[in-house]
């Protein structure tokens, strides 16, 4: 694992964290879910391109899809 990968997955653990906390307190399920998956998806994703890109993606989820 290099370094570039272990800062992105603290940064994108630190925000899925944010989203874990926001959705369960405010019982919103795509920020929970969103939350869950930023904190775990690094555990699968070694390439720092494919997790910024993921990561990326799953942080725009819960700004562009409101229920």
């Amino acid at each position: 694992m290099s370094v570039a990968s272990m800062l992105w997955s603290v940064l994108f653990g630190s925000i899925g964290f944010g989203y874990f906390l926001y959705g369960k307190k405010q019982a919103a399920m795509v920020p929970l879910v969103c939350g869950l998956l930023l904190m775990v998806f690094p555990f699968g994703v070694s390439n720092p391109y494919w997790m910024v890109a993921v990561g990326a993606t799953l942080m725009a989820i819960p700004y562009f899809y409101r229920s």
